[in-house]
């Protein structure tokens, strides 16, 4: 169970956290997380489980272009081309977080939580998880013009579930 953020996160949620922390403790895969709309919200439950935080081993929080390219190597071009919540832009975050950290596995979040700038669809997020030895996976989700928060909470739980597939199937 998560000691600071446990009033405030569902049931579901705290399930996953502790899964995955589980899951990743028992087949010793250490995890990263580099995350822009969510702001470390991620990395932020996985290291508030007493007991089980170790296997966290770090997280980025590249909310800017300029901070998505020099903490993780996501060619500044790259998101010119595709735009930062882009699938390339999410894989690129996944798989520079993962060669930068030395995780097991690494989780990318780049999309818009908000309200959006004109012409840009709010509530949509892509989500890219690298792993050591495997093909990184994309996924793209639509959670609505719903506001920051739920949006936010509904992006935890689509994280989690990529990490709990990707250690448990390690």
């Amino acid at each position: 169970m998560t000691e600071t953020l446990s009033p405030a996160l569902p049931h579901d949620i705290e399930a996953l956290v502790e899964a995955v922390l589980k899951a990743a403790d028992a087949g010793g895969v250490s995890l990263a997380t580099a995350e822009s709309c969510t702001g470390g919200l991620v990395a932020s439950v996985l290291t508030d489980v007493e007991g089980r935080s170790h296997v966290f081993e770090r997280g980025y929080v590249v909310y800017t272009n300029d901070a998505k390219a020099e903490e993780l190597a996501v060619p500044l071009r790259l998101i010119d081309q595709n735009g930062a919540v882009s699938e390339p832009v999410a894989r690129a975050m996944a798989e520079g977080a993962l060669r930068t950290s030395g995780a097991g596995v690494a989780l990318a979040v780049t999309g818009f939580a908000g309200r959006a700038g004109p012409g840009d669809e709010p509530g949509r997020v892509h989500f890219a998880l690298a792993a050591a030895g495997a093909a990184t996976v994309h996924e793209e989700h639509h959670f609505g013009d719903v506001g920051r928060g739920p949006c936010r909470i509904e992006c935890l739980r689509v994280a989690l579930r990529l990490l709990l597939t990707a250690v448990t199937i390690r």
